[in-house]
């Protein structure tokens, strides 16, 4: 078991690829504490992680308020004793639309939960990893940092960002024995899929997402659970500052 021992939070675990992430950083042996604006799914996926012999526990946390993401991070050192993984996973989009039509409502909130959240978790969690001797933190990008679709000005930039501050943190934590990454996920199958798409999520409109994907399907929570789970291993000791791309091509 790669991850046997290690201790992980992992945000926006209630659903989607957060939970993918969760479930399998279980079965890999590692402890979890599942964050969720939702905390009754965060709860229900813990439960069903315990049920199948892992460990977790899930709790309610908004990543934009400090107060509940100091708690959050409490949480695992209460319970587990340290922290070893933070997963920066919980993120929101504006529907695909003309920039014109994003309101600042919008803009604000989705910087404040796919990039603020990173700096508000960050000062938490990086005193509990310097404590253990380092540790890793992986933050859920997208390939809209890196090849945009349009109707997505403000998310795509928010995700542009949050590219820039994992290579930065990279550096700047690196003496501390704490690697830094993220994951760019293509279009996926989550509660964002139609935000995303803009249209409605029927098998004729996903046929025309899936002919700009080399590999020709979305993105699902195991795949990106299996990239979140490499990077969290130890057989990811040299890596950080990479934005690994888990896209089936499409940023080729």
């Amino acid at each position: 078991m790669r991850l046997h021992g290690k201790v992980a939070v992992v945000t926006g675990a209630g659903s989607g690829f957060g939970a993918g992430i969760a479930r399998f950083f279980a079965a890999e042996g590692g402890r979890v504490v599942l964050a969720d604006i939702n905390g009754k799914a965060a709860e229900a996926v813990a439960a069903e992680i315990d049920q199948a012999g892992g460990a977790a526990i899930g709790l309610v946390a908004d990543v934009t308020d400090a107060a509940q993401v100091s708690t959050m991070m409490a949480a695992a050192l209460d319970t587990y004793g340290r922290l070893d993984v933070l997963v920066n996973n919980a993120g929101v989009a504006h529907r695909n639309k003309p920039i014109t039509e994003v309101t600042e409502a919008e803009f604000d909130k989705i910087f404040a939960v796919n990039v603020k959240a990173i700096y508000l978790a960050a000062l938490e969690a990086i005193t509990l990893l310097r404590a253990h001797g380092g540790g890793c933190i992986i933050n859920t990008s997208s390939t809209a940092a890196l090849r945009p679709r349009p109707g997505l000005t403000v998310y795509n930039a928010s995700k542009g960002a949050v590219n820039v501050m994992t290579k930065s943190m990279a550096v700047e934590l690196a003496p501390d024995k704490i690697r830094v990454n993220a994951i760019c996920p293509v279009i996926g199958e989550t509660a964002l899929t139609e935000t995303f798409m803009g249209v409605p999520d029927s098998p004729e409109n996903r046929k025309k997402f899936e002919a700009t994907i080399p590999l020709g399907r979305f993105s699902t929570p195991r795949d990106i659970a299996h990239a979140a789970a490499f990077l969290a291993s130890d057989e990811a000791a040299f890596l950080t500052g990479v934005t690994l791309e888990v896209d089936g091509g499409r940023c080729i």
